[in-house]
């Protein structure tokens, strides 16, 4: 993990295409600005894990044997 100090308007710049950008700092609480390219998706950390698990427990179903399928088996017409 990288660790840096930064000022109030002073920005990271990651991969010269995303800017971090501290806006205010105070009461205990840092509010930040990013400006990244639409394609990058950028979660809060604790709203990632919720994605995450959801993901997970959806490929799990997924995996589950379907039953019932020749229900909507299609018959050919001799």
């Amino acid at each position: 993990m990288l660790i840096l100090k930064r000022k109030m308007n002073e920005e990271i710049i990651i991969n010269s295409n995303i800017v971090v950008k501290i806006l205010t700092v105070s009461d205990g609480q840092v509010k930040i600005g990013i400006e990244a390219p639409n394609e990058v998706e950028i979660f809060r950390g604790e709203v990632f894990e919720k994605v995450k698990a959801n993901l997970i427990a959806a490929a799990e179903k997924s995996k589950a044997k379907v039953t019932g399928i020749t229900e909507f088996k299609i018959n050919k017409l001799l």
